[in-house]
């Protein structure tokens, strides 16, 4: 099953524009940094064939990782 699902991501990778991804991404982020709704944007690099990993590391990028405060 792992190794189908990595075939599979492979070949969606190497089959996408990479351009277009990335420009993608990049309008995504810069928009992160404002106050734009990010909805449509998110979806436009989806429809490049982003993966959830690539927008979640802009994301990442933008706002940082989250840790949860423990508090006892």
């Amino acid at each position: 099953m792992e190794i189908s699902q990595k075939k599979s991501l492979g070949e969606m990778k190497a089959g996408r524009d990479t351009a277009a991804v990335k420009a993608a991404l990049a309008t995504l982020e810069t928009a992160a940094r404002g106050t734009d709704n990010l909805m449509p944007l998110i979806l436009a690099a989806v429809k490049t064939y982003a993966t959830l990993g690539e927008i979640a590391d802009v994301f990442r990028g933008v706002f940082g990782k989250h840790t949860e405060t423990v508090v006892l």
